[in-house]
């Protein structure tokens, strides 16, 4: 059986656009190319691949469920093919997408995307938020470096943990918190917010407080951390989340920080990526600077910061 592995890039190109038209524009064919293409590419599968509803196409089941090994394969392809070259910064064009937290973005984009400017001009940055729900778009390859505070399970998605971050808590200034000594019960009795994307109304400060016995009234859940602290600025509602990445908006709001009555874990930072970029040494540069700027969050207030330069692993 021959096989015409050409038809890998269209059936990637077919999937990732959702139209025939798409796909065309994306590999510089015509329509009529294209469609000639997807028929034999059905001929090939035995599936139709993508069906018409109403005015727009939608991929079938099997489409769906081989849309990410397409993806891996093409790119694994490309860069079987590609010959390796030393990378210039002054000529990389190239978008590179990230998807970090809320939190972290606020915190050290502004150094990031000044340091990819200033080193690499043509490089555009995508930031994105993160969404409500988990998804494949690492393998797919639509994120290129994604932040988390867990190891992910996936074997494929590469992991380097950045740092550390201690829990602390943020008040408005004059906070009944603020005045006498902080006690375990008295953080418990106070009204709390949580800040979570999903919504959820509890975290791992409420299995720490179980274990002494209490229990804290949460008020609210905020979607985002400067969500919570303004709110926190404007409210007596209390916000116990990481310290070095969000130091710089509390000192900008001028909250009042406040260290836990009780221990609590540390909150581990970790970078993310597909193996498939592994040995791309412009992501490799990448994610290197990434890595810089944001352990330079964790070197402390008084300690004089370097710029990030660029460099890439050995």
């Amino acid at each position: 059986m021959q096989l015409d592995l050409n038809l890998l890039t269209a059936l990637d190109a077919l999937l990732e656009e959702g139209s025939v038209a798409g796909a065309a524009a994306r590999l510089h064919v015509t329509a009529p190319a294209m469609s000639r293409t997807l028929s034999r590419i059905r001929k090939a599968t035995g599936d139709q691949i993508l069906v018409r509803t109403g005015r727009h196409m939608t991929p079938t089941t099997r489409a769906q469920t081989m849309h990410a090994q397409v993806h891996t394969l093409v790119q694994q392809a490309h860069q079987l093919l590609t010959t390796q070259q030393e990378l210039d910064l002054t000529t990389l064009d190239r978008i590179f997408t990230l998807r970090w937290h809320d939190a972290l973005t606020t915190a050290c984009a502004t150094t990031l995307i000044t340091a990819v400017h200033h080193h690499a001009p043509n490089v555009q940055l995508r930031l994105t938020a993160e969404p409500s729900t988990d998804d494949a778009e690492l393998r797919r390859g639509e994120v290129d470096l994604e932040s988390s505070t867990t190891t992910p399970t996936l074997p494929d998605i590469r992991h380097h943990l950045v740092g550390k971050d201690q829990l602390v808590i943020a008040v408005r200034p004059d906070h009944p918190l603020t005045k006498g000594p902080l006690t375990l019960e008295r953080y418990a009795a106070a009204e709390h917010l949580t800040v979570s994307r999903r919504g959820s109304l509890h975290d791992p400060i409420d299995d720490a407080l179980t274990t002494h016995g209490l229990e804290r009234h949460v008020v609210a859940a905020g979607p985002t951390t400067t969500f919570a602290l303004q709110l926190a600025l404007n409210t007596d509602l209390v916000v116990t989340l990481p310290n070095a990445t969000t130091r710089t908006t509390r000192e900008h709001l001028g909250l009042t920080t406040l260290p836990p009555p009780l221990p609590l874990p540390d909150i581990p930072l970790y970078l993310l990526w597909h193996q498939r970029y592994d040995d791309d040494r412009a992501h490799t540069w990448l994610r290197n600077l990434a890595t810089q700027t944001i352990q330079a969050l964790f070197t402390p207030p008084t300690t004089p910061q370097q710029p990030p330069t660029h460099h890439t692993e050995q």
